[in-house]
């Protein structure tokens, strides 16, 4: 029986992986850039990892009415990150993994994810930095389709599929349809609920849990690997984590993100809202 955890301090094979020792020891490189993402800059502004530039998942990732940012959109901000097609890209921070799934999704080769919260840096004895980092401009030619990744329009045609998994991986009060945010704030004009056939499994039921105990509480909700399994959340954030364990850490062949998920699903106009608990 497997011991393995997906704690962030766990011993790992997955090379995607990296700690704060692997990233000091590339500040000086131009190659690569350090990529802090958040919903808010509140913790970056008190500190962040030297040379790091700020995304935030709702303003940069999500600028247009909580909708998925465009390719076009996404390649301007690459370049205003200074982040080229060959540049190696290190996501930390609350919302790293949304980071990281939207550049592998997109295609990138060099990506790389610093797992678990962002106070690790500090606690390996690194210092933080609050010197202003102005980056150049690099050239990024508007990425093509995503891999891994389905729309509205793909979820909509996917409904009653009987080979498809959708997953939310929300709290259950999201799921339930008792709140909209998982702050529990309301959305003006928006649905709470959940999408019509979709099985429930909370993002801590794969966090930093052995591996056996993972595949197990999967499988309970018919998230297995002869099924396509879809992932969605509120902002892609979760959704991104558990696809980074189910796909990266497991090795199931099929797992998607729903990019848009309840923000968009919940404020669009054509799309069928379920609420109620979890189905057995």
């Amino acid at each position: 029986m497997s011991t393995a955890t997906f704690n962030a301090r766990a011993p790992h094979s997955n090379t995607a992986l990296v700690d704060p020792s692997w990233i000091a020891s590339r500040l000086a490189d131009p190659s690569v850039r350090v990529v802090e993402v958040d919903v808010s800059r509140a913790a970056f502004d008190t500190g962040q990892i030297p040379g790091a530039v700020f995304w935030n998942a709702y303003g940069d990732l999500r600028p247009v009415d909580y909708r998925p940012l465009d390719a076009a959109r996404f390649a301007d901000l690459l370049s205003r990150s200074g982040i080229g097609p060959d540049t190696a890209v290190v996501f930390y921070g609350y919302a790293a993994y949304l980071g990281f799934w939207l550049m592998r999704s997109y295609g990138h080769a060099s990506v790389f994810l610093m797992d678990g919260p962002r106070e690790q840096w500090a606690e390996a004895g690194y210092a933080w930095s609050n010197e202003a980092v102005r980056v150049p401009p690099v050239a990024y030619p508007a990425p093509g389709a995503r891999h891994e990744a389905v729309t509205r329009e793909d979820v909509l045609g996917l409904l009653g599929d009987p080979d498809v998994t959708l997953l939310d991986v929300r709290s259950l009060g999201e799921f339930t349809g008792e709140q909209f945010w998982p702050s529990g704030a309301a959305e003006d004009g928006g649905r709470a609920g959940h999408i019509p056939g979709a099985r429930w499994l909370p993002v801590e039921a794969v966090r930093d849990e052995a591996e056996d105990v993972v595949r197990n509480a999967c499988g309970a909700v018919g998230v297995v690997p002869g099924r396509h399994v879809v992932v969605y959340c509120t902002i892609g954030n979760r959704a991104s984590l558990v696809w980074f364990v189910l796909r990266q850490r497991l090795g199931f062949p099929r797992v998607s993100v729903y990019y848009g998920s309840w923000a968009e699903w919940g404020t669009a106009g054509n799309t069928p809202v379920d609420t109620g608990p979890p189905t057995a």
